[in-house]
């Protein structure tokens, strides 16, 4: 692995997990979802610590460039994001409609009284 690529996953990585603790830090992010941000800042910082794992992936997988195996391995933690953020997105708007009908039962018996 190149040494220019190797620093951008490193510059990449801590970009990402300083980006999620000042967002935690503000408030706009609750820390339980913060973890998958923080999870997948590791693994881009390991793989650009560690070239050898990431090249020995490449030779398992058939990749002949380590940057387009680079490439792959972002849009799986990318894909890995989106479809954590949608069972959680999934999970609120079930909480949220339970919320719904709770609210209106109350507000009919409310009214009825």
């Amino acid at each position: 692995m190149s040494v220019s690529l190797r620093i951008l996953l490193l510059v990449f990585s801590i970009v990402l997990a300083l980006a999620t603790t000042i967002v935690v830090k503000r408030g706009r992010m609750p820390i339980k979802y913060s973890l998958l941000w923080y999870f997948s800042s590791l693994i881009v910082f390991v793989l650009a610590v560690f070239p050898f794992i990431i090249e020995w992936v490449a030779g398992l997988f058939g990749f002949i460039t380590l940057s387009n195996l680079v490439t792959s391995i972002m849009i799986g933690i990318l894909l890995f994001l989106t479809m954590s953020l949608t069972i959680i997105t999934a999970g609120q708007n079930r909480k949220i409609t339970l919320l719904i009908q709770e609210v209106s039962m109350l507000k009919e018996k409310v009214n009825k009284k």
